[in-house]
């Protein structure tokens, strides 16, 4: 019989050889599935006939549905493509970053790392009294009562950080090693994002323009990707993305425009705070996501 040092030693040594890691896949089976996945995703959008612009609650509901079809049907990839070793010795939950251990330090962490990158914006809001209505029982009531807020803060950060986080990154993750894979899988996001050109031009705006808007479009959401995806790595949980995606979606573009007509020492205070932000997030990033915070042994090699 195995004493207890015998035992913790082996599961430590389990550990360590699933830290080290991945076993490997083909890069064109792990490729070939995030590229599926993506078409997959953006076509579930597309496939209903409708007269509607994509506000309608009508188009919405159905886009929920649609995509909701997409969340049960990805996980069959990561299921059927990966790697059986793989498979043998991981719970399937904890490919796909659902689990408990260090939960709630990735509910808390990222977000309030994402929180400080914002401390800026947040600052200028605060001035224009916005804040106060987070305070509002009535505020929350009409928030979730509406159907586009619902799609921009549960439906869109939940359905595509489970489908491009969740479950493209387990394949990518067995191919390639973890930075490497933190700048592949936001590429499929970014470009998952283009179809909003077709949606402008449908609107009536100029082709130039709205190839513009897209360009632009498709740089911030692979940008927000990277960072998403750098989560979903070191923290080997999928909730942190999930949260950090709405909240991002809740503040958006910093409006410079509010921030130029603000009183002087306002703007001055709140350039500093743009700039503080910035800094603190990008000094605290690597200390705050640490892989040992989340007891994440799976996808980052430290």
């Amino acid at each position: 019989m195995k004493n207890l040092s015998e035992t913790v030693t082996e599961v430590t040594m389990q550990e360590n050889v699933v830290h080290e890691s991945l076993p490997q896949i083909p890069v064109a089976t792990s490729v070939t599935c995030c590229f599926v996945l993506a078409v997959l995703y953006v076509g579930s959008l597309y496939i209903w006939s409708t007269k509607h612009n994509r506000d309608h609650p009508t188009t919405v509901k159905r886009r929920f549905a649609s995509v909701s079809m997409v969340m049960l049907a990805a996980p069959f990839f990561v299921y059927f493509f990966s790697s059986p070793e793989l498979l043998s010795r991981v719970p399937f939950p904890k490919l796909l970053g659902l689990r408990l251990e260090g939960l709630w330090q990735a509910v808390v962490i990222p977000y309030a790392l994402t929180v400080l990158l914002f401390l800026g914006p947040i600052f200028v809001n605060m001035q224009n009294e916005s804040v106060r209505s987070y305070f509002d029982l009535d505020y929350w009531k009409g928030s979730f009562g509406s159907i586009i807020w619902v799609r921009n803060h549960v439906m869109a950060p939940l359905s595509e950080e489970f489908v491009f986080r969740a479950c493209m990154m387990p394949l990518i993750l067995q191919s390639f090693s973890p930075p490497v894979a933190v700048f592949i899988t936001p590429l499929f996001f970014g470009v998952a994002h283009l179809h909003h050109i077709a949606e402008r031009l449908s609107l009536g705006v100029n082709l130039s323009s709205a190839l513009l808007i897209g360009l632009f479009q498709f740089i911030y959401t692979t940008l927000f990707g990277f960072y998403s995806a750098f989560l979903f790595a070191r923290t080997g949980h999928v909730v942190a993305p999930i949260l950090v995606h709405a909240f991002c979606n809740h503040m958006g573009l910093p409006d410079l425009q509010d921030l130029w007509q603000q009183d002087l020492w306002r703007r001055v205070v709140a350039i500093v705070l743009y700039l503080a932000g910035f800094v603190g997030w990008i000094f605290l990033v690597p200390l705050a996501t640490d892989p040992s915070i989340y007891d994440n042994t799976l996808y980052w090699n430290t």
